[in-house]
């Protein structure tokens, strides 16, 4: 019998076991044996475990150090604690590490750290992904100063597998606390986190006694973590191995286009797209307001049907979450992709959520660490462009809006991988080109693109916010316009109305768009990239 910590009730161990180590009472989290993760993550019989039997004996000559690492050893079938190994996940073969914290709350000594350093190395020669599942109480105190090196050597290891272009995973359970949250666990390219797990560099009690009061409920947990940019994503522990194997799969070789779906809307392609279909010219305010439509399709909309298998990441690892941006991974046509939408919402309660679609710097700094990342993988890029402007407020400010919307210019400009911005809506001022220093820009056929709203045109040049209409045509914010400008390279047709119920038709011919694109950029090396993108802006 075991009784659980979070409702008491006393369970049938065989029950908790047979249920990934959940509560079947109120699905509290038990702490998982690594022999039993490894059963639950690896496929069958394909996990070989390294580095056996090595010990670090007693470098402090702390009292009774060795004769308890002996008894851990009788007690839990453990040499130590980590075990690591060669495995596949989904049929992908990987480097796996994972932590017991039944064997001294698998904190880091001098055997984890080179159980772990060795195990990295080997994936760097090998070419596979890291994937380590962590718990620790941090550094192994009786080991002292040799256990605070293995900060310094297991994050260099990492650092020589991430230059090599590899792909790391840090998957955090509970607790994960001190040296291990401040050295490998926090250097994942994507880090996930177990429901509710501890989190944290000083331990709860420390940061009470430091500061004299009370943390509040939640503090240091999975979700807070999220909340504050420092975790992709919750990963509930019986959706882990399927979501793992989907990143893998999407971290894999490139699979080759078909011919066959290439042909994917070539007759939409022939036809001229500035204008409806009646052949009637639609006024510059006409496009504004069919942009602003509160039914239109939104960035998830065109997510949920151009990227079924997308995956969304959260956070810019230094601050927040911002969900007037969603970033994320996903495969177009067997094409791994990294994919970016400037996020409003379908109804009022969304859009507050959203922000009405204007992202916070912690947005910009989260959209570029995500491009950053398909830099590093050789994924192509592709945004989706909707926001009326950057948000405006006093904490945007605090926190550098302009500079991040800067920085978010200065790095596209020489991403070595390609990058496609679609305007699918609002492109406002700075806020839209922060997603736009691409190889091509396109619109949608009644989306607009503008320095600022046509109200702030009129208002600040005419001091007249209702002459706005006049405003929209002076300033040349269509799509026809744009394009006859050089400004943008294609446009994508609507129906006449464009809703989600109507937007199949439109997204299928944007597939065989992104396909074409996507075969014409991916022939180009790095260099090549940065210096067509740079002469496209440069002749502007």
């Amino acid at each position: 019998m075991r009784k659980c910590n979070a409702c008491r009730a006393v369970v049938l161990a065989e029950s908790i076991i047979g249920n990934q180590y959940i509560c079947p009472k109120c699905g509290n989290y038990f702490s998982v044996p690594a022999r039993r993760r490894i059963e639950m993550l690896a496929d069958e019989e394909s996990f070989k475990e390294w580095d056996t039997g090595l010990t670090s004996g007693n470098p402090l000559h702390y009292k009774g150090y060795e004769d308890k690492v002996e008894a851990l050893r009788e007690k839990t079938g453990l040499d130590e604690a980590v075990t690591t190994g060669l495995a596949r996940i989904g049929g992908h073969e990987v480097v796996l590490a994972v932590c017991d914290s039944h064997f001294m709350m698998a904190s880091m000594g001098k055997v984890v750290g080179e159980k772990l350093t060795r195990a990295i190395e080997r994936a760097t020669e090998r070419k596979v992904p890291v994937i380590i599942v962590a718990c620790s109480g941090g550094a192994r105190m009786q080991e002292g100063i040799h256990s605070l090196m293995q900060m310094a050597k297991t994050s260099a290891a990492l650092k020589r597998h991430s230059d090599a272009g590899l792909l790391y995973v840090s998957v955090l359970t509970d607790p994960t606390t001190g040296g291990v949250t401040a050295s490998w666990a926090m250097l994942g390219d994507i880090i996930l986190a177990e429901p509710h797990a501890l989190i944290g560099f000083a331990g709860p009690r420390v940061i009470e006694q430091t500061i004299g009061q009370k943390l509040p409920k939640g503090f240091q947990r999975a979700e807070f973590l999220v909340e504050h940019g420092f975790v992709d994503r919750i990963l509930p522990r019986e959706e882990a191995k399927e979501v793992l194997s989907e990143i893998l799969r999407m971290h894999g070789k490139d699979i080759e286009v078909s011919s066959e779906v290439l042909t994917l809307g070539d007759g939409d392609v022939k036809r001229s797209l500035a204008a409806p279909e009646t052949g009637e010219k639609t006024s510059a305010w006409d496009c504004v307001q069919k942009a602003r439509k509160k039914d239109r399709p939104v960035g998830e909309d065109y997510i949920r049907e151009l990227f079924p298998d997308f995956i969304e990441f959260h956070g810019d690892r230094l601050y927040g979450d911002d969900a007037a941006i969603i970033g994320g991974i996903a495969s177009f046509d067997g094409t791994p992709v990294t994919v970016i939408a400037e996020a409003k919402g379908a109804d009022t309660k969304e859009n507050i959520r959203r922000n009405f679609g204007m992202p916070s710097p912690e947005g910009y700094r989260k959209a570029l660490r995500l491009m950053k990342q398909a830099e590093k993988f050789h994924r192509p890029v592709i945004c989706l462009v909707d926001t009326p402007g950057a948000f405006c407020g006093m904490e945007a400010e605090e926190r550098g809006q302009g500079e991040a919307i800067a920085r978010n210019l200065y790095e596209m400009s020489a991403l070595k991988t390609p990058v496609l911005s679609i305007v699918i809506s609002e492109g406002g001022s700075g806020g839209a080109l922060a997603l736009a220093v691409a190889d091509e820009v396109w619109m949608m056929q009644n989306a607009i693109y503008s320095i600022l709203s046509p109200e702030g045109f009129a208002s600040i040049l005419w001091k007249d916010g209702k002459r706005a209409p006049e405003a929209a045509e002076v300033m040349k914010l269509t799509a026809g316009d744009l394009k006859e400008l050089g400004i943008v390279e294609e446009i994508v047709e609507e129906p006449g109305e464009f809703t989600v119920d109507t937007m199949p038709v439109v997204c299928e011919e944007l597939r065989g768009k992104i396909l074409r694109f996507l075969e014409k950029y991916e022939k180009m090396d790095g260099e090549e990239l940065v210096e067509e993108r740079y002469r496209r802006f440069r002749d502007m």
